[in-house]
């Protein structure tokens, strides 16, 4: 099994839809860390899981500097941030998400 892991920071805003008081519910943004992980049992034919510049380009490009709850479509929380970019990268099995220091989501797919 082959595997790779690519770190991605991007900057953006967001504000969550929360059923208790939190400032979180204003619109705010944060420097998050997104680390991707992919595994393959065979690599294409340039010797690759995915080019490290393809996962950088389906992330940061869609959103970095952004609102993200205009990319998301969900409340865009840490742990549907994760989620969203496993979706997003081809071969990924799992997404850690800091948000802030100390504050990390993880996301996996299940096998």
């Amino acid at each position: 099994m082959y595997y790779i892991k690519k770190t991605i920071e991007i900057s953006g805003a967001h504000r969550l839809e929360l059923d208790y008081e939190s400032k979180c519910t204003s619109l705010h943004g944060h420097n998050w860390t997104i680390t991707v992980y992919c595994k393959s049992k065979e690599l294409d034919r340039n010797g690759m899981i995915i080019d490290f510049s393809e996962i950088k380009r389906l992330i940061s490009d869609a959103l970095d500097h952004k609102v993200l709850n205009d990319v998301l479509h969900c409340n865009p929380t840490a742990e549907n941030l994760a989620r969203w970019c496993c979706d997003r990268v081809p071969k990924c099995y799992r997404v850690d998400v800091q948000e802030s220091s100390g504050n990390i989501a993880t996301y996996t797919v299940d096998e």
